[in-house]
């Protein structure tokens, strides 16, 4: 019997280190469970969550989880004259927003779709429409984006930009000014049709022009208005997150109502690629404006790369016209707009303008 006993005792202790292994265990998966979710939810509000759902396509809204969008009854906006009287006396959004999250991570190698985006921005109302609720916008902002057969680059346009606009507590709506037809190209021109269009439906007080094929790489770079006119797209990677050159005005850019006003828009005469930007930096300078910039690390911006588009050619008149824009500003301009709007549609996620505006 005596011989037995040491049997016994090991049997003993096997099974108390198997249970002591099995807790240990279970603690560690615990515990790593609740680590990886709070190391998801700190990524997913400071980065660009980007995930397939079932179909392929992008499921999840960049740059936040609900944590970084507008509290739950922040929804799209309506015209302010229809807010209710309790809306009016909302304190004002802060100069800052709280809800930045600072650089962010872009890829256009995830395919996006329409549906998705507009599932992951609940808060957009139609035509691209949106104004927070906790807090009284600072600006009503236009953006406008002069456009013609680049839907896959809108795409992705519409999937970065709306959950960061969101997040910068703007009143804004989106509108995409499409040129009908085959004749060439002209950005300037579009941009002019875009404030028109734009000013029809709500009181905006400032106007960003952006290109579609860019997209921010850190959502401090505002998109408002300032003191003087901004320019956006600072350091893009085209250029190597450098400047071209110190007049450079192209890409992305803001005016108040009154600044935009006062060059008498942007001309009209700018058919073809080229030109149009300096034209307007000319313009500025003119009336003793200068140009405002973030710096080249908020104001980074990458570019969708695309062949350059048919009837987009460089134009060979640019050189000249930008050296007479002093003379031609005052009768080539918004004054001088002439254009035959052929459609409005009131989309889910931005308001589309297709135009006739005639030819060279």
């Amino acid at each position: 019997m005596a011989s037995a006993e040491p049997s016994v005792n090991f049997n003993l202790l096997h099974r108390t280190c198997k249970l002591v292994v099995v807790l240990c265990f279970l603690h560690i998966s615990v515990t790593v469970f609740f680590y990886v979710r709070s190391l998801d939810i700190r990524f997913a509000f400071a980065q660009n969550q980007q995930s397939r759902d079932a179909t392929g396509t992008v499921g999840s809204t960049i740059g936040g989880t609900r944590a970084a969008e507008p509290p739950p009854e922040a929804e799209a906006g309506g015209e302010a004259e229809d807010e209710p009287a309790a809306g009016r006396n909302l304190k004002k959004c802060p100069q800052t927003s709280p809800l930045l999250v600072g650089p962010l991570r872009v890829d256009f190698n995830i395919p996006v779709s329409l549906d998705a985006v507009e599932k992951a921005n609940p808060r957009v109302g139609p035509g691209g429409r949106y104004k927070p609720k906790e807090c009284q916008a600072l600006q009503k902002v236009a953006i406008v984006i002069p456009f013609r057969e680049r839907d896959q680059h809108l795409k992705f346009w519409l999937f970065y930009l709306h959950p960061i606009l969101q997040r910068q507590q703007l009143d804004y709506g989106v509108y995409v000014i499409n040129q009908d037809g085959e004749e060439t190209f002209n950005r300037a021109k579009l941009l002019n049709v875009g404030y028109v269009e734009a000013m029809k439906d709500y009181d905006y007080d400032c106007l960003v022009f952006s290109d579609v094929d860019l997209i921010p790489m850190d959502d401090r770079n505002i998109y408002k208005c300032f003191s003087q006119p901004r320019h956006l797209s600072v350091s893009m990677d085209k250029f190597g997150f450098r400047l071209p050159y110190k007049q450079y005005f192209g890409g992305v850019s803001s005016m108040m109502k009154d600044q935009y006003l006062s060059i008498n828009g942007f001309p009209n005469d700018y058919w073809g690629w080229g030109g149009e930007d300096d034209d307007i930096y000319n313009r500025l300078a003119s009336k003793g404006m200068s140009i405002s910039r973030p710096s080249g690390e908020v104001g980074k911006c990458r570019m969708i790369r695309h062949e350059r588009d048919k009837q987009n050619e460089p134009n060979p008149q640019r050189f000249d016209r930008i050296a007479h824009t002093r003379e031609t500003m005052s009768k080539d301009g918004i004054k001088s707009l002439s254009y035959k709007r052929l459609s409005k549609e009131t989309l889910p996620l931005y308001t589309k303008i297709t135009v006739d505006i005639g030819k060279p």
